[in-house]
Formats: C-alpha cells, structure tokens, sequence
C-alpha cells in the first residue's frame, strides 16, 4: 500500500529550502533591488554576497535546531514548575548559536557590535527560520524589538550594562503591554511606578498574555513595560515605558518579577503566554524608557516592527502549509480528471487542487514581497532625507501584518483541505501549522483595530498624503509593467481597480465631513480587506514583470500567479467596492 506521510517527519522536505532560497532571493535581487540600499553609507559594508551569507546561515540554523524540535516542543509545552518556567532544550542552542552567528545583532549599529544589515536582509533571513518553527523565533524576534527600543529610548547604563547582553543572546527581552482589566485598550492600564531616589522606579501591577515572559533559556529576562507613574494623566497621554529585569543587574537577586501561571494556547505552544505579576513584594526596580508620560508612542516605534514580525509570520506558516499540501499533491494519486481516463491520478491534475494551490502560493508569494517593500522602506527611512518612506511604511504596516496574519490563516487552511482528512490528523503537521497560524489575526493589535487605524488615522493625515504616495508607487509598477505587451491587460485592470479605489475612499470621506464618523468606520475592516487585494496585486505586477523565461505551461509559474491572483482575488474588489458604498449601515 502507498505511504501517505511522505517524509512528512522530515519538514524541511526535499523542496522547502530550495523554494524559500529561490523566492528569498528573487524577490530580494530581482524584483525589490535589494542592492539600492548598499550604495547608501550606511549599509555599503554588504552587498549581494553578505546577502547570501546571511541566508546561508538562517537555512543551517533552522535545519539545525527548528526542524527536529518544532512537533517535540508542541507537544511538550512548557511547564509551570515551583515558580520557573521549563521549556523545550533545543530552544538554548538556538538561542546561543543565533547570537554566535550574529543574527541577534545583525541590524543593530556597528558601535554596538552589530553589523548595520538592511532590515530588508534580515526579514529574508527570518522568514527561512520562521517557516521551520514559528514558536522559537518570537524568543528572538521580542528580544530583538527589546535591542531597538534600548538603542533609541535607553540611556548610558541599560546601553552599557543591558544591550551588550541583549545583543549576545545572555538575556532576552520581552513586551509587557496587556492586563487582565485593559486588553487592547492601553489607554487604561493601571500597572503603577513610584519614583525612588536614585531615579529608578517602584514598580507594582499585572500583565498577561505576555509572550516568552518566563523561561530558562538564559538568566534574565528583559521585559518593557508600560506603567503610570503616580501622579500622571489618566488615559494614553500618562503613560511610560519602564526596562525592567526579571533578576537584578548587578546579581542573580530576584527582582519581584513572579510567574502566576501560563495561559493554556491553541497553538505556538513552545512560546508560553505568561501572566506576570510586578512587585507583589514591592521590590521590583524598573529603568525609565525614553521621555516620561511617552510611553505609548514608543511602544509604538517596537509595536510596528513587531507587527511586520506577525505578518511575517502568517506567511512563514503559508509558505510551511503550501510547500507540504504542493509535495503531497504531486505524489497522492485518487480519482480521475475526467470519465475517459483509464488510470487514477496524481490530485494535482485536478483542476480544484490547481486552485487551491495557486491560492497559497499567490498569498506567500505576494505577501512575502509586501513585508520585505515594508522593510525597505524602514531602511531607506532610516538614511533618505525624504520623509516619503517613512511614511509609506507607516501606511503599509497595517496592510502587511493583517493581510499576512488574515490570508495567511486562510492559505494554511486550504493546505490542509488539499490534504483532506490525513491533514486534520497530528500524523501530518499541517494541523498544527493551522494551530498556530490562527493567532496571527490577534497578535499585536486585532484586524479590526488596524483597519480603524487605516480609516481613522492613515488616510486622513495631512489630507491623505501617504495614500497619494502610495498611489504614485502603484502607478510606476503600471506603468513599467505596460512595456510588456502581455502584461498590459493586467496593468490596466489594476488601474481601473485603483480608479474605483479612490472614488470609494472620497465618498467615504464625505462621510466624515457630515461628522458621521460611526458611519464612516462602520465597515473599516471591508476598507482594510479591499486596500490588501489591491496592494497585493500591485506586488504580483512587480513580480511578474521580474520573472524571465519562465515556461508558459507551467501552473505554478509566477506569470500564471499573477493571472491566478487577478481572476480569482482582484475581481473581489469590484464587490468591496458596492459593499463600502452601501448605505445600509447594519452595524451603527
């Protein structure tokens, strides 16, 4: 009888890592330009040959210490023993060999050891780590915003005595934002800091859900903590951001940081969602942040960064999902494409299967493409005069990390149907890939949160400014994919898409200048669902126009994506379009 599992214990198949090479490196070289940002000061230390380096050892590191451990440590999630966290082993030679090779520091500044690498490389790079093992690389990926919060907000003594160990991986850090009573609304924690003498802080209250809050993985932990301080303005405006150590700085002394219990997940369950209690002895000292009573909006500098990292990591999991449901359906043979067939075939033959697979792959590969264009944009914001990227990123980030977080659950879940009922079986890993991608639309602030953040804030600034922008980038695509006889139906289908786009986006706008502002948000997410279809399909252009020589009967080229993705998701736009402009606001 036929093996169904096909090596299915081994999940970097015979396909996974040359697949996330070949795209890495395409959509990095090709269709990106990866190599503008090295002509930039900054960044000239590397080129397309670092680029590779730091491919090369993102693949060894997660063949190495992800594969092996990624079912092992779902089903042995860490345990909640006498006060200490007990995780999965292999999660320290992770850890210690990630800081070796210098990926931990890879984008800090050289006079901090690190290596100035593009943010646009090192997505690259965490995206082969993240589709091998989703769960361990939010312990480095949390550490690396705690790094970029220290540089920009800490002042000499968490720079001197906190980074380095940060940056070698001795300790990992944290994001301490949700209580029990606040949940997304920030505006009402109530976690409390006194002033002492010396300018440290008394701090006393409660977090939960906190990822990676407590493990024994290195000695201390790093957690950021948003706090009040006694005394400050209620709502967002009193609020700051605390650095504060598990254990002390200067010894293994307990710094009041307890472990109440780890909240029992559906899925990413090697990473524990800890409740944490700060000061119930009020001995537990934190480290001002940046500015008192800004808090928030630095938290918000670490929060967008992480929202690219829960993008990604919907599309890490797509990409896992597709690269299995694509081997199985290349060597499942059952039923017959039509009554005059004699034989049974491979299900790849048919053509529903056809779809589905075209579905997950128009989603990694596009929605890869748009995290890394996000990335670059952070660099060139980082060493351009021009505000223009910044603002660019500050649009999109929303847009990546819902599409990544929303189609990436749904692509995962169409690996599993190609799948069928062996794929609802822990004998396949896909179930526990659909475990743990459904996290990625709560992850950082819900679907619904940042779609208000698009219709609310995004495109009315400064009268819609980075929405214009965005407009004029699209525009360039179209009107370089139009030197391509081709490629011209697709440009103008895009165009027209646009066009209705924007109309949509002022009669809405209409809306609230009638000071209808419920009206006007009512269906944010439908707005959010139709900017994603349309940005996405912008990414498909450029890729398409980048590929060459590909052959023409191949389904799963990326010119047949393309044309997979606009008959099946952009037509979807033309309806969104009726639906926003409806005025039968169900919801209000």
């Amino acid at each position: 009888m036929q093996s169904l599992h096909l090596e299915c214990t081994n999940f970097i198949n015979r396909n996974m890592k040359q697949y996330n090479r070949t795209l890495a490196e395409f959509l990095l070289q090709e269709v990106l330009h990866v190599e503008e940002l090295f002509a930039y000061e900054y960044y000239n230390a590397h080129d397309l040959e670092t680029t590779k380096m730091t491919l090369d050892i993102a693949a060894e590191l997660a063949e190495k210490h992800l594969d092996e451990a990624f079912v092992a440590s779902d089903r042995n999630e860490p345990q909640l023993l006498n006060g200490k966290v007990k995780v999965h082993p292999n999660l320290k030679n992770f850890i210690k060999e990630n800081a070796e090779t210098g990926l931990m520091a890879a984008t800090s500044p050289f006079e901090y050891n690190g290596q100035q690498l593009p943010k646009m490389v090192y997505g690259a790079a965490n995206y082969f780590l993240t589709s091998t093992h989703n769960a361990f690389v939010m312990y480095s990926d949390l550490t690396h915003g705690c790094i970029e919060m220290i540089l920009e907000f800490g002042n000499e003594f968490l720079k001197k005595k906190v980074l380095p160990k940060l940056l070698n991986g001795e300790w990992l850090g944290t994001m301490c934002l949700t209580e029990p009573q606040a949940g997304s609304s920030l505006s009402e924690i109530s976690t409390v800091a006194v002033q002492n003498q010396d300018g440290t802080y008394k701090i006393k209250g409660q977090k939960i859900f906190i990822s990676a809050g407590d493990h024994d993985v290195t000695e201390n932990i790093i957690h950021l903590v948003l706090a009040r301080i006694e005394g400050a303005p209620k709502g967002s405006k009193g609020i700051s951001l605390f650095a504060v150590p598990k254990q002390r700085i200067y010894s293994a002394e307990s710094n009041d940081v307890k472990s109440i219990g780890i909240f029992h997940k559906m899925g990413q369950k090697a990473t524990p969602a800890m409740h944490l209690a700060f000061g119930e002895q009020d001995n537990c000292i934190g480290f001002l942040l940046g500015e008192v009573n800004k808090g928030l909006p630095q938290m918000f500098k670490m929060m967008n960064s992480a929202r690219l990292g829960v993008g990604l990591n919907g599309i890490s999991i797509a990409s896992a999902a597709y690269n299995l449901s694509h081997q199985y359906a290349k060597e499942r043979i059952q039923g017959k494409t039509d009554r005059t067939s004699k034989e049974q075939c491979k299900i790849i033959e048919h053509a529903d299967v056809k779809r589905m697979l075209l579905m997950q792959k128009s989603v990694v590969e596009g929605g890869l493409c748009l995290l890394l264009r996000c990335y670059k944009y952070l660099d060139l914001a980082k060493v351009s005069d021009s505000k223009n990227f910044g603002e660019l990123a500050e649009l999109l980030t929303p847009v990546a990390k819902t599409f990544g977080a929303e189609m990436g659950i749904q692509a995962t879940n169409q690996g599993m149907q190609v799948l069928g009922g062996y794929g609802y079986t822990n004998d396949f890993r896909l179930e526990q890939l659909v475990r743990d991608v459904r996290i990625s639309s709560i992850y950082e602030g819900t679907t619904g949160i940042h779609s208000l953040a698009i219709m609310g804030r995004e495109i009315i600034k400064e009268n819609g400014a980075s929405l214009h922008l965005w407009k004029k980038e699209v525009e360039l695509s179209i009107k370089k994919a139009r030197t391509k006889d081709w490629m011209q139906t697709y440009a103008n289908k895009l165009e027209l898409a646009c066009t209705e786009f924007f109309d949509t986006t002022l009669k809405l706008l209409d809306l609230l200048k009638k000071g209808k502002t419920k009206e006007y948000l009512a269906d944010a997410t439908i707005y959010m669902e139709l900017f994603s279809i349309l940005t996405i399909a912008w990414q498909w252009l450029d890729i398409a126009f980048a590929a060459k020589n590909e052959d023409p009967n191949d389904y799963f080229s990326y010119q047949n994506t393309l044309k997979y993705y606009y008959k099946y998701e952009l037509s979807k736009a033309s309806y969104l379009n009726k639906v926003l402009l409806n005025e039968d606001k169900v919801t209000v």
